[in-house]
């Protein structure tokens, strides 16, 4: 079994601009392990720190158990240990989600859990406290939360996440709230070994001038290098030249969601040459008038002209 020590040492290697990685699908609806493998690549290729695949983002809510588990063994597999993987595990069913926990380490090979909050049940702070105490007992590796309460109806408060943070394999939170003063008095409350990483790209700045070491990045499906490099020099205290990248890049990071994440995201991707542009329902494509927004900021990047590739 591996240690406490050992759990930190993984955990801090989350650190820096983690993709939450899309879902490609065929046209036919199933996974697209080819595309997968090269959306993998390419990231890794590009700096990105880690990976996070089976999130919102990789409409995990519309996967099987057993594709789940797919996707997070092929990001593994193509990752091949150059960078960590941080899985997605979470839901509104304790139990279920303990087991999911379990799973996508013990036979997906995942480095770390990713737990959004459980949504539509609406939990007290002390339910969410007793559902992430007990998926941290059941699963011997870091445990990330996930706060994003536009999501899921429930916001997880800073006194619940610094009683959550002495638990020894919580290791961090993904804070998406977009409350600036919440996240603040985390920030300034929790221990320095607790991590605090950004997710909402719009707020990465801001959250990385509070202490926080990182991003999980929706728009760094389409610029990794790029977003990679924003949350690089917001690590070295180099503000000002994050905020040259910001505002390079701000148009594609608030078109992604235009319409419900990853429909934007998607559309994008697929004007880029790198996957199809195919959702699972409730999911559907954008609309019209949407897509010639996004279009017209990839057109504005470059990144339509250059068949995908960034420019730098």
């Amino acid at each position: 079994m591996t240690g406490s020590i050992g759990l930190n040492a993984l955990a801090v290697r989350f650190r820096g601009c983690g993709t939450a990685l899309v879902t490609p699908f065929r046209d036919d609806g199933s996974l697209d392990e080819d595309a997968l493998r090269r959306l993998v690549e390419w990231q890794i290729a590009a700096g990105i720190d880690f990976l996070v695949p089976c999130g919102s983002t990789g409409e995990s809510a519309v996967l099987s158990r057993e594709e789940h588990l797919a996707v997070i063994r092929i990001t593994v597999e193509a990752a091949a240990g150059r960078v960590p993987v941080m899985a997605g595990a979470g839901g509104n069913n304790t139990l279920r989600v303990a087991e999911m926990a379990r799973a996508v380490i013990d036979e997906a090979g995942a480095d770390a859990v990713l737990s959004v909050t459980p949504y539509y049940n609406r939990p007290t702070q002390e339910g969410l406290f007793r559902h992430y105490e007990t998926v941290a007992a059941s699963v011997n590796a870091p445990i990330f939360l996930y706060n994003v309460p536009s999501r899921t109806g429930v916001n997880l408060l800073p006194g619940t996440v610094l009683r959550l943070s002495e638990i020894s394999n919580i290791a961090g939170v993904k804070e998406a709230s977009g409350n600036i003063d919440q996240i603040s008095e985390l920030a300034v409350k929790k221990s320095d070994a607790f991590i605090l990483l950004s997710g909402d790209d719009a707020n990465t700045i801001p959250i990385l001038s509070l202490g926080g070491v990182g991003l999980i990045s929706v728009v760094s499906n389409e610029m990794p290098a790029e977003t990679s490099a924003l949350v690089r020099a917001g690590l070295e205290g180099a503000f000002g030249r994050a905020m040259e990248i910001q505002k390079r890049i701000f148009p594609l990071m608030r078109v992604n969601f235009i319409e419900t994440s990853p429909a934007p995201v998607k559309a994008a991707l697929a004007s880029m040459g790198r996957i199809r542009e195919v959702l699972r329902l409730p999911l559907v494509p954008v609309q019209p008038a949407s897509r010639a927004r996004i279009t017209g900021v990839l057109s504005d990047l470059g990144l339509l002209q250059t068949g995908g590739k960034e420019s730098t």
